[in-house]
């Protein structure tokens, strides 16, 4: 019979032996050299508002795609200050990945993220609140609807109006019809507005 070859797989069950779980313990573990470690610490420190330095320090340098992913989870969860910066600073990021992670991250958390996505649409950034609409595309939230509609009528940013009108084809309400009406006379040399925007307003009154 052979002899079988100890596996040289660690487990987390090993982890939890290595490594106490307290927050200094996991605060370790966010630098430990295997990705399951990180990931299995980025996930308890969710819980952990203090962390969220600690977690924002760590996304900056992870190169791991499912570390990322907790990481972003985790800052979410937490939503304070640090966490907020984090995330938004992971929108402007020139990764176009770390980007659409953020955005995923964000879109599957809907009551954490109610406090990150009204500063979203304020940013001075057209390209961080076009990202803030992408969120709202698959946020599942009743606050969607007001918040597309307050788009329409404040950005002036001709992109930013065409994604929030470009959702509202899809979630849009009669209460939505004012806003979608007036982005005719807001952006009247703009084709692409008119179309989509009459689009919309058809599908509301069909529904």
């Amino acid at each position: 019979m052979p002899i079988k070859k100890p596996s040289s797989v660690t487990t987390n069950e090993d982890y939890e032996r290595r490594h106490t779980r307290d927050f200094q313990g996991l605060l370790c573990e966010l630098a430990a050299a295997e990705p399951s470690a990180r990931r299995w610490a980025a996930r308890d420190l969710a819980s952990t508002p203090a962390a969220s330095t600690a977690l924002a320090e760590r996304l900056y340098v992870e190169t791991d795609t499912s570390v990322r992913e907790v990481l972003l989870t985790s800052l979410t969860c937490i939503g304070d200050g640090v966490a907020i910066d984090a995330l938004v600073n992971c929108l402007r990021s020139e990764d176009a990945g770390l980007r659409n992670e953020a955005i995923e991250a964000m879109a599957k958390l809907s009551e954490p993220v109610v406090r990150i996505i009204e500063q979203l649409l304020h940013d001075r950034d057209s390209d961080v609140r076009l990202f803030a609409i992408n969120i709202l595309a698959t946020l599942r939230h009743p606050q969607v609807e007001s918040w597309l509609i307050e788009v329409l009528e404040r950005d002036p940013h001709i992109n930013v109006c065409a994604g929030a009108i470009d959702v509202l084809v899809e979630v849009g309400s009669s209460a939505a019809r004012p806003a979608l009406e007036s982005m005719t006379w807001r952006f009247p040399n703009e084709p692409y507005i008119w179309f989509a925007s009459k689009l919309a307003l058809k599908r509301i009154g069909e529904g």
